[in-house]
């Protein structure tokens, strides 16, 4: 399917102009589209079940997609004080944007309105991604923005060939279900200024993994044996908890049990995802420079890393090189007291780190400077690697003539879903110690100091 460049996307969203830094243009129309942000509902709320009533006879699937992050979807504090921020911006003219993908329901049906509150919203609106946000899905229009046709009075969908009609719901196999591109249609983000936010599918497309003809759910969804609802035969099922990178940090949630278990999935996942390696002169001379070679590999066939929303997502690595004595010499990408990275966002140590790696993408402004918010910036630059993609640094260690050896140097690829600064930025700097910092890999050496 073909891209929309910047004028036929903005034609599609009834010709919105772009948003203005914080400030609204006064004459500037609501944003609308005739898929995902309808000015007239396309469907109705009473057409939609509950996720608890599915869970009824699909047990295993329900409890899955309960601790999930679909599930999260307008629960998550971080998710809705970012939408508070635009819906400020744009006085609600905007406010469909972000939540055609959180809650196509809501969306399409009417239940988001300009200026809505989260707390008016429907019970299933606010389930989010929910059980028939995806199963009454008949059909793709787009792979990106919410891109699905949700049939709300039609059958109810799925992978599985001949699934029979029960006494709840009629039954029909789609091919969607195991397509990348059904994923693609909410996880593929397009600003309404043009700027790609958020492109996995698009990576995918180019990748390794789609020339293995392996899907996003060939990772996201694992496989395995069990029943779909009792009495149903034992076949292949899928995982409903699509385990990513991302972790809840709202009370209640899930339990110590369920979090603790999630982290160790999240963690598994990393694990396989890059690898880090260093190089450098077999010794050096005490008094000259160490250059020091660091080589990073996404160990990913199917995306980028990271991926999805990058301008939030940090990936840096952590080096510290010590001397025969013990003391540190060099070092790149510790935090600050405020655990932040030392770049422009760092409150106490801004462009503290001049060599500072990170694999994220950045904004800026119409101006350069850098910004926080996606409906505010005019450019993003990214800085991840693609699927099996290798990317080498230099640094540049200086050494005293009276330094000794042997040189140790430690380095470690480092990962949160989002930085301390932009959680205080948004009011929640009482959640911060609750985004956990994840090691993706590790690699060290040690270089002999000669006189």
């Amino acid at each position: 399917m073909t891209r929309p460049t910047t004028v036929a996307l903005l034609a599609a969203l009834c010709a919105c102009s772009g948003p203005a830094p914080v400030q609204t243009d006064a004459g500037m129309p609501e944003l609308f589209d005739p898929l995902s942000m309808p000015e007239t509902p396309t469907v109705s709320l009473d057409n939609f079940t509950s996720a608890s009533t599915c869970g009824g006879c699909h047990t295993k699937h329900y409890a899955e997609w309960k601790t999930s992050m679909h599930s999260y979807a307008l629960i998550d504090p971080v998710y809705r004080a970012i939408v508070n921020v635009r819906q400020a911006d744009y006085d609600g003219l905007q406010d469909r944007f972000c939540l055609q993908c959180h809650t196509a329901i809501g969306t399409r049906s009417g239940d988001v309105k300009r200026n809505f509150s989260f707390d008016a919203l429907a019970s299933i609106t606010l389930e989010g991604i929910t059980c028939e946000s995806c199963h009454l899905v008949s059909r793709m229009e787009r792979d990106y923005n919410s891109g699905h046709v949700l049939d709300d009075t039609g059958p109810i969908r799925g992978p599985i060939a001949n699934a029979a009609a029960s006494a709840f719901h009629d039954s029909e196999h789609s091919d969607l279900f195991a397509q990348s591109s059904f994923c693609g249609g909410c996880h593929d983000v397009i600003e309404v200024s043009g700027l790609n936010l958020e492109r996995p599918y698009q990576e995918w497309l180019r990748s390794p993994a789609e020339q293995a003809d392996q899907s996003c759910q060939s990772c996201h969804m694992p496989e395995y044996t069990g029943s779909a609802a009792p009495g149903a035969p034992e076949r292949t099922l899928h995982e409903h908890r699509w385990v990513g990178v991302d972790m809840p940090i709202s009370d209640g949630f899930v339990d110590a049990t369920e979090l603790a278990d999630l982290k160790t999935r999240i963690q598994s996942l990393l694990d396989t995802a890059a690898s880090l390696s260093l190089d450098s002169s077999a010794s050096i001379s005490a008094g000259s420079q160490l250059d020091l070679y660091v080589t990073i590999e996404n160990k990913i066939a199917a995306h980028n890393l990271p991926t999805g929303s990058t301008f939030n997502r940090q990936v840096w690595l952590d080096l510290t090189v010590k001397d025969g004595t013990g003391q540190v010499i060099y070092s790149t990408g510790q935090l600050d007291a405020n655990g932040d990275l030392q770049d422009h966002f760092s409150e106490l140590a801004p462009y503290g780190d001049a060599d500072l790696i990170v694999l994220s993408s950045r904004f800026v402004d119409k101006h350069g400077n850098p910004e926080v918010f996606p409906w505010r910036a005019a450019e993003l630059t990214n800085h991840s690697l693609s699927p099996m993609y290798r990317r080498t640094f230099t640094l540049f260690v200086p050494t005293g003539a009276s330094t000794t050896g042997p040189l140790d140097i430690q380095a470690r690829l480092r990962f949160r879903a989002f930085p301390p600064f932009l959680l205080r930025r948004l009011g929640l700097a009482d959640k911060v110690d609750r985004v956990p910092i994840f090691d993706i890999a590790t690699a060290s050496r040690s270089v002999p100091v000669v006189p």
